[in-house]
């Protein structure tokens, strides 16, 4: 009886276990987070599901070949600031350094952030690019749509709130195209 009961208990945590190998997100070991998988393309996805802060990313070769640009020297044909603040529940939430930053080998995506302070840096190697949220938040690897800021969610009846330059933007917030020192607040309460 001892032996089947043994038997029993193995079998049930080797199926429990080889049922963790098809989920689509993980634990980061030693933290309180998720960690989005890559899609079925292999791109990353955007983490729906952490809270802020939201760290750089450490794939950072594979978040800037999702935002659709390159890793290189900084171009400097075309080069300007926008900032961006996010604010949660009233709680400003920080923009991390060396977002779009290959901390290796020091190569950048023509758009990347250098300080922690909300200053995306464009610097482009040719001059009309066209440059958006989604860009920049594929490239930090949060999530952003209407409804949700990375695993913030907006209260039913409520969406995220975009302003560029003091002016309310509907629609989809990553959409919004980056301009010269555009100012720009994402809010959700």
């Amino acid at each position: 009886m001892r032996s089947r009961t043994y038997v029993v208990l193995v079998l049930t945590a080797i199926v429990g276990l080889s049922g963790c190998a098809n989920d689509t997100e993980r634990t980061d070991p030693g933290k309180d987070r998720t960690i989005a998988t890559p899609t079925s393309d292999g791109t990353p996805s955007p983490d729906d599901v952490a809270m802020p802060p939201w760290p750089a990313p450490t794939d950072v070769a594979a978040r800037v070949s999702a935002a659709g640009l390159d890793l290189g020297p900084m171009g400097m044909a075309e080069h300007y600031h926008p900032k961006l603040r996010i604010i949660i529940d009233g709680s400003e939430v920080p923009i991390p350094p060396n977002v779009g930053v290959d901390p290796t080998t020091g190569a950048m995506s023509a758009l990347h952030t250098h300080e922690g302070d909300g200053t995306i840096h464009i610097e482009a190697d040719s001059v009309g690019e066209v440059f958006t949220l989604r860009q920049f938040f594929t490239q930090w690897g949060v999530a952003l749509t209407p409804d949700q800021i990375g695993g913030v969610r907006a209260k039913p009846g409520q969406q995220v709130e975009l302003t560029s330059n003091g002016t309310k933007v509907t629609g989809d917030p990553a959409a919004l195209r980056l301009e010269p020192d555009q100012k720009i607040v994402l809010t959700l309460q």
